[in-house]
């Protein structure tokens, strides 16, 4: 690989080294001069007026509306009105749109939880609003620098939007189902850390940008009323950072030197497995403890009569967890010849019991099975892990794995004839998983496209100033911004008449063309491996401990959840003749529209800062704030396709 042969720390090597990594990322992704025409995210061809930078206001009668959706489907959604907010940029509007719908329709004030998730794709949703609410408080900050900044009641109302949804984060730290997740397997253990620290960076975020620390009333002059001391989240950091540290303390007992030379376990209960996703989650756990974790004095404790003691802040111990680990799986051959992470290793004649042997104590037995979550997760860790060491290899490593998702939804082949194969990880050039098809993915499965998509939007934040690899890094990641558009758009046809988004990206909503048999000429995905994510954990001993096993738990299916069975029947008695593709199922669910959050904060992170990072005051060389889609062909939902 080119990249690894110019690893030299030299001044000349570095640039040889930015310009051939330019080159061969910009090649295929390389994006032209952006239209000043937006369109709407449903892919009609009504142009909207072109966007002035720096002066949209956030609220106010006299301000341009931009609507996000057509005509005939804003009427509907005036019965469900969002926010008064019309006036920002499109494709910020319908990321408000999809985080109001997801909190709407599915978290309950009265019990601080998305009622419908599961306790591990929970701890995702509060992820994915306190990630976006950074990218709320971010906005409003650049226009408060912009030319045109908004009123002081202006900002008072988009802040009164940021601590709407801040509550519930707060309320859910209540509702969430801790004591139970304490129990549960070790993946499921570092979702939570990883989203009691995503919600102290925002609050550390949002804090800094509008509020003056104390006793610097003049720190911030922007038109916020209130900045006259700390803002009244940082009363909840201590609670989160104390939670944080309980839940990578249990989950560290997972990390395992007796099979496989290291690597986390999965799950306790079942017989030993070591995959992709509950090692990422260690790795982005243990440097986001580094990077983040600012410290626990709570003694409270988790094993009786017994204190914890003082946990401090940026302790080396996290870091050198992440560094190790990280070692571990690069070496653990957990890639296919796609590039891609499949799920993970066997032991081959591991027994438990009285009698049992740790067989060949190799990572021996691989099972083939490809998720798209298991190619982003990793992602945000290698980010922190530069960060900290300053290695130019995470970045390289994770870039490498980006083209290699991204080849693997077909992005090559999305003006070609073969745009509906299955390449891997997806067809057209849209991400997909091996159950969105079939319409059989579990909640498990309904959360992990969102998953990726958070966790490349963490690694293409842009690098501090001041690093040659800052260029590299910015290069790549605007390579990748059409293929993150293409996808934006194919979630965003999945939306149904509230705004809701489906699990099977590129099929619009309301379909009445007649046919019964919805995938008639998509060819199936390839299957590969166990899926036990959607499936079930097969009845086997590769799996499973003896049922005298004192740690052995019943098998429980996703097939036998009554919350999927009851939509199952709502879905099976519609006319399958004006059947929506996308509530075949589980349908909509709290986990798709997570996944619309996340891919439409993706875009928006990319288009907002390639405009800052390029913008040197200079309309004429502004390509504006787009919209998903730009191109009225858009090929994964012609109709002649379906």
């Amino acid at each position: 690989m080119i990249a690894r042969s110019l690893m030299g720390r030299g001044a000349s090597a570095r640039v040889l080294f930015i310009c051939s990594i330019s080159l061969l990322i910009i090649g295929p992704f390389a994006l032209a001069k952006h239209d000043r025409e937006v369109h709407s995210l449903h892919g009609d061809t009504t142009a909207q007026q072109p966007l002035q930078r720096d002066t949209r206001r956030l609220t106010g009668a006299d301000t341009l509306h931009q609507p996000v959706y057509p005509a005939k489907e804003d009427a509907i959604r005036q019965k469900h009105p969002l926010q008064s907010i019309h006036a920002y940029p499109i494709t910020y509007t319908a990321l408000l749109d999809a985080l109001e719908a997801m909190e709407s329709h599915f978290f309950d004030i009265s019990i601080g939880t998305w009622p419908r998730a599961i306790d591990w794709t929970a701890a995702v949703m509060g992820t994915q609003t306190s990630a976006t609410l950074a990218s709320m408080t971010e906005y409003l900050k650049s226009l408060q620098q912009g030319s045109s900044p908004p009123s002081p009641e202006e900002s008072r109302e988009h802040e009164n939007l940021i601590n709407r949804y801040f509550t519930q984060i707060t309320s859910f730290y209540f509702g969430e189902n801790a004591f139970s997740l304490r129990t549960q397997a070790y993946d499921d253990m570092l979702w939570v850390v990883l989203g009691w620290l995503e919600a102290i960076k925002f609050i550390d975020l949002h804090s800094s940008l509008h509020y003056a620390p104390d006793g610097d009333d003049n720190n911030n002059n922007n038109n916020n009323e209130n900045n006259t001391s700390q803002w009244y989240g940082r009363q909840f950091i201590p609670q989160y950072a104390h939670r944080a540290r309980i839940f990578y303390n249990l989950a560290s007992a997972g990390w395992d030197t007796t099979l496989c030379g290291g690597g986390m376990i999965w799950n306790p209960y079942l017989a030993p497995y070591k995959n992709a996703i509950t090692n990422q989650l260690y790795i982005a756990a243990s440097i986001s403890m580094y990077l983040h974790f600012p410290g626990d004095r709570n003694s409270s404790p988790f094993t009786p009569n017994q204190g914890l003691p003082p946990a401090k802040a940026h302790d080396v111990q996290y870091l050198n967890n992440a560094v190790s680990a990280y070692a571990w799986l690069k070496t653990s051959a957990m890639t296919n010849a796609q590039g891609l992470y499949v799920d993970g290793f066997h032991i081959a004649g591991w027994r438990s019991g009285p009698n049992g042997s740790n067989g060949t104590r190799e990572c021996d037995l691989r099972d083939e099975t490809v998720y798209t979550y298991n190619q982003g997760v990793i992602l945000s860790a290698l980010r922190g892990l530069w960060l900290a060491t300053s290695v130019t290899q995470y970045l390289i490593d994770g870039h490498e794995l980006v083209q290699s998702t991204i080849a693997a939804t077909g992005w090559a082949d999305r003006n070609t004839e073969r745009r509906l194969q299955w390449a891997g990880l997806g067809r057209g050039g849209v991400m997909e998983e091996q159950c969105d098809w079939s319409g059989t993915c579990s909640q498990n499965g309904q959360a992990f496209k969102g998953i990726f998509w958070h966790h490349l939007t963490l690694f293409c934040e842009p690098l501090p100033g001041g690093h040659d690899d800052g260029a590299l890094h910015k290069v790549s990641c605007e390579g990748y911004r059409e293929w993150v558009r293409w996808n934006a758009a194919a979630a965003a046809v999945t939306r149904d008449e509230e705004g809701v988004f489906g699990e099977w990206w590129g099929r619009p909503a309301r379909r009445t063309d007649g046919e019964e048999d919805r995938t008639a000429g998509i060819p199936p995905p390839v299957s590969v491996g166990s899926d036990y994510r959607n499936n079930g954990v097969p009845d086997d001993e590769i799996w499973r401990l003896p049922q005298s096993d004192a740690t052995y738990r019943p098998r429980q299916r996703w097939q036998d959840d009554p919350v999927r069975n009851s939509l199952m029947e709502i879905t099976t008695a519609k006319d399958p003749k004006q059947q929506d593709i996308n509530d075949r199922g589980r349908g909509r669910t709290v986990e798709t529209q997570s996944g619309g959050v996340a891919v439409l904060r993706a875009l928006w992170k990319s288009l907002v800062e390639s405009r800052e990072q390029d913008d040197d005051d200079n309309d004429d060389d502004d390509d504006g704030i787009t919209t998903c889609l730009e191109r009225e062909d858009f090929v994964f939902v012609r109709v002649g396709d379906f």
